[in-house]
């Protein structure tokens, strides 16, 4: 595979590392006060260049990990029958929740320890990172396949369907491989993420996607598997990624200074590495399980299943939107890690007014385009009338969410890139726990509002993490988030000595 200069991977030698960083010197004008320069247009164009490279990968990348696979498998299984879907999109469902979203939040402490460590050149301890990440995710993953394989019975105890329930039990437990899939996934996307490494992660997980259609259609419709076909797809595709990336980075020249032999070394990093993937998890769970929640509160309103069923599809329609702030995210968590961890505050937050830029720009036309189709697309999720009205109301609330969570979501990125998890993890349990729920059922059980109530209570939330994150942001003082950067990658001589195989 050719590679981009744009992303060529500066591990080769000294002198294409500081051609990367060479930036640093251009900028010049007033003090913001911590030492840090105002940009110029030069330095502003070459890094949003680089940006928008590295986020054009990662964007569609977000949606074919989390959104087509998804919905691929929803839409082979509402074929089969009210049943089969009914009972695989409640599996899914819970699936994520105790699963899916905590494998994302813990390797978003890669994001942080990698990112810095392979700014400052401390390329082998890249690699450590990486097998502390697998390790411990795999550890957790154990844990959490319980939950998979009493997922039925956890469904009847909390009221569901007994069907229903047993059905979904079915698929979770098929489910399984794809948790222990992504246990291995998420720290391997980091791992290349912030190597600038893209390219190849949006072509396993095109081929990925590609072998799911084909899969799902055999394993639902042509053998006897049924709906449960659907999960077992799933899990399959999701270890042919893992086993590509892995592939490449064992075999990739562009990953041979980080590419280290298994070493029991990787386990002294354990305690640093949960230190930022425990909150790191706090941080999107919490999130997460918020908006779940507004589901299952919708469902005790007066006529629920059309109060369900249209805040559902939003909600649908909202996880689709926000995969492209997630790339955008994960975007500069990796430029801000980075330059952090080589020293160069400068480039650090010019990375931040960067994506800013881009993120404002984003959300705005994303804003216009749900206000301006609210009525029609509604039509995508169902046919009934009285559905198709409150999805057009509800959808006026998205527009307004959607430019909300589009700042939330990079101002978390900064976060990550900095080691904030703790602190972002708490102004999460503030603003959706303590501002958006509370606002949210009130509005939604004591006002005429009701679906509507719900969501104003979703967009009181990313209000709060912007006003917190954002005054975080504004006061940081990036000289000394890069010198604590430094010192976190270089705390550990380990990586001159030879590793313990």
């Amino acid at each position: 595979m050719s590679e981009d200069p744009v992303f060529s991977h500066p591990q080769g030698d000294d002198k294409s590392s500081k051609e990367h960083y060479e930036l640093e010197g251009k900028s010049e004008g007033f003090v913001k006060g911590d030492g840090v320069s105002a940009l110029n247009w030069v330095s502003f164009f070459d890094e949003l260049k680089l940006q928008c490279q590295l986020a054009g990968p990662l964007v569609i990348n977000s949606f074919l990990q989390v959104a087509s696979i998804q919905l691929i498998s929803l839409i082979f299984v509402g074929h089969v029958g009210e049943l089969a879907l009914a009972s695989s999109s409640l599996a899914i469902s819970l699936a994520n929740v105790s699963g899916m979203c905590i494998m994302m939040g813990m390797a978003g402490g890669l994001e942080t320890l990698c990112g810095q460590a392979f700014g400052a050149k401390q390329y082998q301890l890249v690699g450590l990172y990486l097998q502390t990440g697998l390790i411990i995710l795999n550890a957790m993953a154990v844990v959490l396949s319980f939950v998979y394989i009493y997922m039925g019975d956890i469904l009847v105890a909390f009221g569901q369907d007994k069907q229903i329930s047993q059905e979904a039990g079915k698929y979770a437990r098929v489910l399984i491989p794809t948790l222990f899939a992504q246990a291995s996934l998420q720290p391997l996307i980091r791992f290349l993420q912030v190597q600038h490494l893209v390219l190849p992660m949006l072509l396993f997980s095109g081929m990925a996607t590609i072998c799911h259609v084909l899969f799902c259609w055999v394993f639902v419709y042509k053998t006897s598997l049924g709906f449960i076909g659907a999960a077992a797809s799933t899990s399959i595709c999701n270890w042919i990624n893992v086993i590509l990336l892995y592939a490449y980075i064992m075999f990739s020249p562009s990953c041979s200074k980080s590419r280290v032999p298994l070493s029991l070394q990787s386990l002294k990093y354990t305690y640093e590495f949960s230190k930022l993937a425990i909150p790191s998890a706090a941080m999107t769970c919490l999130e997460w399980w918020c908006y779940e929640t507004l589901v299952l509160l919708s469902g005790l309103l007066p006529n629920p299943e059309l109060q369900t069923s249209s805040l559902s599809a939003c909600l649908n329609l909202a996880n689709l939107v926000f995969q492209i702030p997630f790339g955008l995210a994960a975007t500069v968590s990796t430029r801000v890690s980075t330059e952090l961890g080589a020293g160069h505050p400068q480039r650090a937050y010019q990375s931040v007014l960067v994506v800013v830029t881009i993120t404002e720009a984003e959300a705005l036309i994303i804003s216009i385009l749900v206000l301006s189709f609210h009525n029609v697309l509604g039509y995508i999720f169902s046919g009934e009338r009285e559905v198709i009205e409150v999805v057009a109301k509800l959808l006026q609330l998205l527009a307004v969410s959607s430019f909300l969570d589009s700042n939330q979501a990079i101002l978390s990125g900064v976060a990550r890139g900095c080691g904030w998890q703790l602190l972002g993890a708490l102004v999460n349990l503030s603003a959706f726990y303590i501002v958006a729920l509370p606002v949210g059922a009130c509005l939604g059980f004591l006002t005429p509002l009701e679906a509507r109530g719900l969501w104003i209570g979703v967009i009181c939330g990313p209000v709060v993490q912007i006003i917190f994150l954002g005054f975080m942001t504004w006061i940081a003082k990036w000289d000394k988030e890069a010198e604590k950067a430094k010192q976190r990658a270089q705390s550990d001589d380990s990586t001159r000595t030879p590793l313990l195989n």
